[in-house]
């Protein structure tokens, strides 16, 4: 018989001792949950390719909002359907406009939620882009202008933190001008730093009603091909006063996350996005896989990879697992 000193088997015998050695703890405390915000009241209606996710008039988004914080969820995202768009999407600036209501009306009923505001203007343009256009181009410096303001207006109505997701050059530190200039010293930055032109945020096109009339965003969002891109966004972000940064999406660019991880001290976030969701929801509808197994594996595997925070629509079903 061979003798085998080393068997690292041993440690994996039973709960007990694998619980013992593990060496990363996924917690309810990692997520971060989006709320779609839609006018009128009393509606909840599903989101037909995000299955268990809906639109929620603003009352609604108040009584999930309590429901994710009695589980033990910190934080919710803010994301909205506007009543009216033009070519600036001045809907997004408009604090009679559902996501600036939500977020008082949340930060009313269930003060202590993190509150995050998607700070973006693609579902509030009549085009889809995620700016200001001149021709068939976003003015990149015109469209700065229009993120202060609805910054400005979301940290008023409440936000504890403001998320560009836009990609402009430069929004950062406009954004920090522009809420240092109102006051709004406290309110912090998670940028999204490290956003890709990704085919994984097709079912959120979907619940935004963000697809652009023409064209892509390609032009703004990074080619997923590129890694240190990444760090070059990432630095600049940094200098320009980000509190948070940001990977998105998640799943394919776990390599990302652990560049961005040990190369900086701030907080990292990741948005498990759409299209990772709806593909994992679908497999489970079908029985080729064990839902929640796979939740938990992925999220896990995040965790794993460095980050700190996790953007997630499995958030609710996650907690329950979690808390089981």
């Amino acid at each position: 018989m061979i003798k085998q000193t080393l068997r690292p088997r041993r440690m994996r015998r039973s709960e007990g001792i694998r619980a013992m050695v593990r060496e990363t703890a996924l917690s309810v405390k990692d997520f971060v949950y989006p709320l779609f915000v839609v006018p009128g009241e009393n509606i909840r209606e599903p989101i037909p390719s995000m299955p268990g996710c809906d639109h929620l008039s603003v009352d609604k988004a108040v009584a999930v909002a309590g429901e994710l914080f009695a589980l033990g969820i910190p934080a919710v995202e803010i994301f909205g359907l506007p009543e009216y768009k033009d070519e600036i999407g001045s809907a997004a600036w408009d604090m009679k406009s559902p996501v600036q209501r939500a977020i008082a009306a949340i930060r009313k009923a269930v003060p202590e939620l993190v509150i995050v505001g998607d700070v973006c203007l693609c579902q509030y343009t009549s085009h889809g882009h995620c700016g200001q256009l001149s021709g068939h181009e976003v003015d990149n410096d015109a469209t700065l202008s229009l993120l202060q303001k609805v910054a400005v207006s979301q940290a008023e109505a409440g936000a504890d933190i403001v998320a560009p997701s836009d990609m402009m050059d430069g929004r950062v530190g406009a954004i920090r001008e522009a809420l240092d200039d109102k006051g709004l010293v406290h309110v912090s930055i998670m940028s999204y730093a490290v956003k890709y032109a990704s085919g994984y945020y097709g079912p959120f096109r979907d619940a935004a009603d963000s697809t652009p009339q023409f064209g892509d965003r390609r032009g703004y969002q990074m080619d997923p091909a590129n890694a240190r891109e990444a760090m070059k966004e990432v630095a600049l972000d940094i200098a320009e006063g980000a509190d948070i940064i940001m990977v998105k999406p998640a799943l394919a660019y776990l390599d990302i996350v652990r560049t961005v991880r040990d190369a900086v001290h701030h907080p990292v976030a990741v948005y498990n996005v759409s299209g990772e969701y709806a593909m994992v929801k679908a497999a489970a509808a079908n029985g080729w896989i064990d839902e929640k197994r796979i939740v938990l594996e992925t999220l896990t595997g995040m965790k794993r990879a460095g980050a700190d925070i996790i953007i997630t629509y499995h958030a609710l079903d996650a907690a329950r697992w979690l808390k089981a």
